[in-house]
């Protein structure tokens, strides 16, 4: 599955992939993203050998 959809948010300075994570998953649902699409990118993050690979996927997200 590949998402192309972008989510609009402040991405945070600092903060772990989690805490990000976490407003992501509110910005998405807020712009109306489906649970599916939502877990996908969890799941990708949660995934990523670190924080800085956690927050390239949520950039490649992000508008």
């Amino acid at each position: 599955m590949r998402i192309r959809k972008k989510v609009k948010w402040s991405f945070p300075t600092t903060s772990n992939r989690f805490t990000t994570l976490g407003a992501f998953v509110k910005a998405a649902e807020a712009q109306s993203w489906s649970e599916a699409e939502i877990q996908f990118v969890i799941d990708e993050v949660v995934e990523a050998k670190d924080d800085a690979e956690a927050f390239e996927i949520l950039r490649d997200y992000s508008e």
